[in-house]
């Protein structure tokens, strides 16, 4: 068992998959020599050597077209780009190209490809560097869709995402890369399309992903210790395949949802949960699910104002309290 900080799981989970199988690859902007602009790429150049490590132009598009071909001739790449952003200069090819060319071909051209991509506040990079859009890709179909909250799962379900036969877009949070958690030994593959429990309570489920988990769960401890309110943490981690058996057991038990969701609140992953819920356990319900998200407005440069933005812990706390009596 060793602690790893987030970023250095990224670095793990790559280098065990490509221990494992020669066939994956990585590029990207300043992954190999610089190790990354978020250093979360350290030593895989030195390791495995340039033909499997290639930094590339500063084109996303000529990044997600190599990948793209790198798939089709029966490689398993690895594609980073640096700020999900960055997603807008190339998303005809990921949204028409890649997520369409299984169906398009019925199967006969399987894309077995990884793009990941830094995702998230907390950097002060502003409205064009620290936009979450994960609903984005949730949106498309063809897309799997992975966002971790912990170093653990950072390396299991990066590992899953090589392994998978589909394109999976892989968020990691940047402000969360220098957070730490313990991170066994030796192999780890987490498993797509599982959400995970992560605080078990009586009166109320909130479910998270990525950096709003930690909140929640400091979150959960307030409403427990000054309110005397119970509360479940459900850690979605996987948008597509979206786990809808554990989010709506954990409701029914509660009888109470919120969402906490970094992204913008219009058409947010959270609406698509609220959907779900209201649908398939509207009689379990014994209040109105409540969505806390950010403002439909691109994000702030400002310290203060971007931190004031997305959902804080006071205002999930004061949320709950509001609507759990």
């Amino acid at each position: 068992m060793a602690e790893l900080t987030y970023r250095d799981a990224v670095a793990a989970g790559i280098a065990q998959e490509m221990a494992r199988d020669e066939s994956v690859v990585f590029l990207g902007e300043d992954i190999g020599a610089a190790g990354g602009v978020f250093k979360t790429t350290l030593g895989l150049l030195e390791r495995f050597g340039p033909r499997r490590v290639r930094d590339t132009p500063i084109s996303e598009q000529a990044i997600i077209g190599a990948a793209m071909g790198a798939a089709m001739t029966g490689l398993r790449p690895i594609a980073e780009i640096m700020f999900s952003d960055f997603f807008a200069v190339c998303w005809d090819m990921i949204a028409n190209e890649i997520a369409k060319t299984r169906y398009m071909t019925a199967g006969q051209i399987a894309l077995p490809l990884v793009i990941r991509t830094a995702n998230g506040y907390g950097s002060r990079f502003g409205a064009q560097h620290s936009q979450s859009v994960e609903n984005w890709a949730m949106a498309i179909p063809g897309l799997k869709v992975v966002a971790p909250s912990t170093p653990l799962d950072v390396k299991g379900l990066l590992a899953a995402a090589v392994r998978d036969p589909d394109p999976v877009i892989f968020f990691e949070h940047k402000g969360l890369y220098s957070t730490k958690g313990e991170v066994p030994d030796g192999e780890i593959v987490d498993r797509l399309g599982t959400a995970k429990v992560v605080r078990q309570g009586e009166d109320v489920t909130i479910v998270a992903l990525a950096a709003m988990v930690p909140k929640s769960l400091q979150a959960a401890e307030r409403l427990a210790a000054e309110d005397g309110i119970s509360a479940t943490v459900v850690d979605v981690r996987s948008l597509v395949p979206l786990d809808t058996k554990t989010i709506f057991e954990e409701v029914r038990k509660t009888g109470r949802l919120y969402t906490v969701e970094e992204n913008p609140r219009l058409c947010g992953w959270g609406a698509e949960i609220a959907s779900l819920v209201a649908e398939e356990c509207f009689y379990d319900l014994d209040g109105p699910i409540v969505r806390i998200t950010t403002p439909h407005v691109p994000l702030p440069a400002a310290d203060l104002l971007e931190d004031n933005a997305v959902p804080t812990v006071d205002r999930i706390v004061e949320t709950v309290r509001r609507n759990a009596g």
